[in-house]
């Protein structure tokens, strides 16, 4: 997540909820602002599934329950800014220590042990075609569109690669995504990704005869 939405209101929300499930009344004091900001703040959060009502709290005394709220389960890996720079430690070190281990074998592996982790079939129908695999794309956060050239497809990424310095540092990752896509499209495609300084993919996919 982008470090400029923790300088919002909502992002200093997200900050405080994040140290542990708080009321609208102990946000409001925190912030300085009004019950009703609040509210209105934690909706807009609810709806984008950043956080969630835990619970109700009562008070001393004999009014009504505060609603309790704190972060989303499924949200705290978007804040997190640990996975690339761990990955590309870890991608590192094994190339230093093992680089058979970045080999295609593995990376195809891994491609495979990626599309299961997403949801798809062991062996998607050959139907599922440029269109299965394009959203595959989207799903790891890249976008994409297909070009028809003769007798292939290929897909085309519309900006930076979603595994961006890892891939530039480790070009060899593309083949965990051509694999995936294959799973995923139920037919062979094959890396024609761009490895300059700003990666861009590039997969083609075999037209049927």
């Amino acid at each position: 997540m982008d470090g400029r939405f923790f300088e919002t209101t909502r992002g200093r929300i997200v900050t405080l909820l994040r140290r542990g499930a708080s009321t609208v009344e102990e946000l409001a004091s925190a912030l300085g602002l009004s019950d009703n900001a609040v509210r209105s703040h934690l909706s807009t959060l609810e709806r984008d599934a950043l956080v969630r009502q835990q619970g109700v709290r009562r008070g001393a005394g004999a009014g009504k329950p505060a609603t309790v709220y704190e972060i989303h389960p499924d949200a705290e890996v978007g804040f997190s800014r640990a996975y690339a720079p761990v990955l590309l430690a870890v991608l590192d070190e094994l190339a230093t220590r093992a680089p058979a281990d970045l080999g295609p074998d593995v990376m195809h592996a891994v491609g495979q042990r990626l599309a299961r982790a997403l949801g798809y079939p062991a062996h998607a129908a050959p139907t599922a075609g440029v269109q299965a695999a394009i959203d595959a794309l989207t799903i790891l956060g890249g976008e994409a569109r297909a070009e028809t050239d003769a007798d292939r497809v290929i897909i085309r990424g519309c900006g930076a690669c979603p595994l961006g310095d890892a891939v530039s540092q480790h070009p060899g990752l593309c083949r965990a995504v051509e694999s995936l896509l294959g799973e995923v499209a139920g037919t062979r495609v094959t890396s024609v990704c761009d490895h300059a300084a700003r990666p861009r993919c590039g997969f083609e996919v075999p037209l049927p005869a």
